[in-house]
């Protein structure tokens, strides 16, 4: 089903804030510095999927960006490149499965969750620790810990969060050729 631009607009405006909203003031503390349990990745997920990969980059990219900006620190562009990365990457799985159409069994689940771990693997395991070491110098065993933590912990929330946010919207909508016309 093909979405129209003003939809997609609207869901990456969407996607952003509750992006932020989760990642700001929902984010659990690791035992790992400056590495949050994130609950957004498995939204982002669910909205890469829904609404494609350039959605999911904008939204894994504005939404990342508002969120170190509302901290004072300053943006880690490479850690926002990453969540824009793996929007991107989770967003090409919308082409293999029906989830508009109110599609998401067995082997949906499973080609979800494969794009989402795969895709976070490239997002924390080479793409921000080697934009840290690139950006800003930082030390290579230190990025690459707090990408292995923080991929873990996003490989095990979208999991659980962006598979039942699918499995619910797939729910509340009518298959095709579910309905028949009354005698």
């Amino acid at each position: 089903m093909k979405k129209s631009p003003v939809t997609t607009i609207v869901a990456i405006g969407i996607g952003a804030a509750l992006f932020f909203v989760l990642g700001r003031f929902v984010a659990i503390p690791s035992p790992v510095p400056n590495t949050n349990i994130s609950l957004q990745y498995g939204l982002l997920a669910f909205m890469a999927a829904l609404f494609g990969p350039v959605a999911g980059a904008l939204i894994g990219f504005i939404g990342h960006a508002l969120i170190d900006f509302s901290y004072g620190w300053g943006i880690w562009w490479s850690w926002v490149v990453a969540s824009a990365v793996f929007g991107c990457l989770v967003g090409l799985v919308a082409k293999r499965i029906k989830l508009a159409e109110g599609e998401f069994g067995k082997k949906d689940i499973l080609r979800f969750n494969l794009y989402q771990l795969v895709s976070h693997i490239i997002a924390w395991g080479l793409v921000a620790p080697a934009l840290d070491i690139l950006f800003y110098a930082e030390p290579a065993n230190k990025v690459f810990v707090q990408g292995l933590v923080g991929g873990i912990s996003n490989i095990v929330t979208t999991a659980i969060v962006g598979t039942l946010l699918c499995i619910a919207y797939a729910a509340t909508k009518p298959r095709q050729g579910s309905l028949k016309e009354e005698e």
